[in-house]
């Protein structure tokens, strides 16, 4: 159907989420461009930074999903400056070799797009964010309707109870918000893991493990694979 044509190459900020499952899956929908994903991981928890995510789930996940992953591994206590000095050798890598944009799952934090632009063009790349400025609430139900299943990984306590952590990312989840709490949790009340849904080829098998505090605020709930590793198998 039509002429062959060349996809352009692009990086995708993947953070396991579903911000970046519903953003990702506009994307797809173009049908244009040579997707790589590019995920943080904290090296010495061997986790997606901020999401708390165990690397193991991140492969399982992206697996299933089919686009390869570059990780980006930082300290544990990662300065502004060490951060931005390992985000610009990677971002110039690849620009190196004709990538000219990262798509992230922003949704309406200006201060927070000010800052990816300003280092995007030290590499000369800009950035796309195909889910900006849409309602969050219609966002959250766009995600469901879809049939993407998430669970929720972190909770910052000072914004929202932290017996949220560990629920499942459903419509319960979104009646039982207090007001005030962004349904994306855009503005950092919690973090997800996606864990289906129709950018995958199967469902990330999974169980939900222990909660533990961190820094007297933040509610991390493990999530283990519930697939043995192949080695056991």
């Amino acid at each position: 159907m039509g002429g062959d044509y060349t996809r352009t190459p692009i990086l995708f900020s993947w953070s396991s989420g579903k911000d970046s499952a519903l953003a990702l899956q506009r994307i797809v929908s173009e049908d244009r461009y040579d997707v790589t994903l590019i995920t943080t991981i904290t090296e010495e928890y061997g986790r997606v930074s901020m999401h708390g995510v165990r690397e193991r789930l991140l492969d399982m996940q992206t697996a299933a999903i089919g686009f390869p992953v570059e990780k980006i591994r930082i300290p544990a206590q990662c300065s502004d400056q060490k951060y931005g000095e390992i985000m610009t050798q990677v971002l110039g890598r690849h620009r190196e070799i004709g990538v000219e944009s990262v798509v992230f799952g922003d949704i309406h934090l200006e201060d927070i797009r000010h800052y990816r632009e300003k280092n995007l063009a030290k590499a000369g790349m800009k950035g796309i964010y195909p889910i900006w400025g849409e309602n969050p609430l219609e966002l959250s139900r766009s995600f469901l309707r879809l049939g993407f299943g998430a669970v929720i990984t972190c909770v910052d306590a000072t914004l929202l109870d932290g017996g949220f952590s560990g629920r499942p990312y459903d419509a319960a989840f979104l009646a039982s918000l207090p007001p005030g709490v962004d349904p994306c949790g855009e503005l950092g009340e919690f973090h997800t893991f996606v864990h289906s849904g129709p950018l995958f080829s199967n469902p990330v098998p999974f169980v939900t493990g222990e909660t533990v505090v961190r820094d007297g605020r933040f509610y991390f709930t493990d999530i283990l694979s519930s697939q043995p590793p192949l080695s056991a198998l």
